[in-house]
């Protein structure tokens, strides 16, 4: 299974709750962690995994050779992110707007285009507690996060469990990060932010068709609205965490908590049950819709 865990915004607790399920699954399956938050990845500070590899990860850019150029302007015309402008005799690109899709020198009319690797970030690996560890780190400055985060995944392996850390919100990153997930479970807190966001995530997953359901985190501090759009929506919700000191303790020094309770340790693992079994369901209403659809 592909596990993304993602939240509609930050500050929710998405990665304490992905680091405690990994461990929690790590004596009975193998997992591979993906950390995808590549602007401000923080994984790594509760698993503190032992790095054993440092890649570089780079897109494509134009460079122009201005002797065959033309200033014809095809290049800048089916470029759709406005990263090359031309004037009369001369042409400028700006690296930072560049998506590298190679249109530019495709229809080059002169071939006076050619690609160049730029790099935009590194992707550490690693191993953590027996856990497969993989991250990226963007380059400062860098705009774009996509094309570092698909480099992560890119090191996927399927024959694990993978656990994906998306980063907070529902911009591209976000969708560039749970594309392709078998389920994800949204992290949330019961506060009028918690809602605002939560409601943009769902509607995100089912533009993907990914099958969701939700934790809610300091789930004794807020209003039951959280609950009630879960229920209207349809979405299940699978855990609830309360508001409590000693996790707050233990997250402040870097220490997830199922390292330090079987409790918890249990807790992790009845979530696990219970997002294989609404995986599973899910699954089951595709099919059955397909087939009624081939009918």
């Amino acid at each position: 299974m592909i596990l993304a865990i993602a939240s509609g915004k930050g500050g929710t607790g998405k990665t304490t709750v992905a680091v405690n399920l990994a461990l929690a699954l790590e004596e009975n399956e193998e997992v591979q962690y993906i950390d995808c938050d590549v602007e401000e990845p923080n994984a790594h500070i509760f698993l503190k995994p032992d790095f054993g590899s440092t890649e570089m990860a780079s897109i494509p850019n134009p460079e122009v050779d201005e002797n065959k150029c033309t200033y014809c302007g095809k290049c800048k015309e089916v470029c759709s992110f406005n990263a090359i402008a031309v004037f009369k005799d001369n042409i400028l690109v700006f690296s930072e707007l560049c998506h590298g899709c190679g249109s530019c020198a495709y229809f080059c009319p002169e071939k006076a285009i050619t690609e160049v690797p730029r790099d935009i970030g590194i992707v550490e690996k690693g191993v953590a507690h027996g856990i497969d560890f993989i991250h990226g780190l963007l380059n400062p400055g860098e705009a774009m996060s996509p094309p570092l985060i698909d480099a992560v995944k890119g090191e996927m392996d399927s024959q694990k469990v993978i656990i994906i850390d998306a980063p907070p919100g529902t911009s591209c990153p976000v969708v560039t990060s749970v594309k392709g997930a078998d389920f994800c479970l949204l992290v949330t807190e019961p506060t009028p932010f918690g809602l605002n966001d939560l409601s943009l995530a769902v509607q995100m997953l089912r533009k993907l068709d990914i099958p969701a359901g939700v934790l809610i985190n300091r789930a004794d501090i807020g209003d039951k609205r959280v609950e009630d759009f879960c229920r209207r929506e349809g979405v299940p919700v699978l855990m609830h965490i309360p508001f409590d000191e000693e996790l707050a303790k233990l997250y402040a020094k870097g220490e997830p908590v199922v390292l330090h309770s079987s409790i918890w340790r249990d807790r992790f693992r009845g979530l696990w049950t219970k997002i294989t079994a609404a995986s599973d369901a899910a699954a089951g209403k595709e099919t059955e819709r397909k087939e009624v659809d081939a009918g």
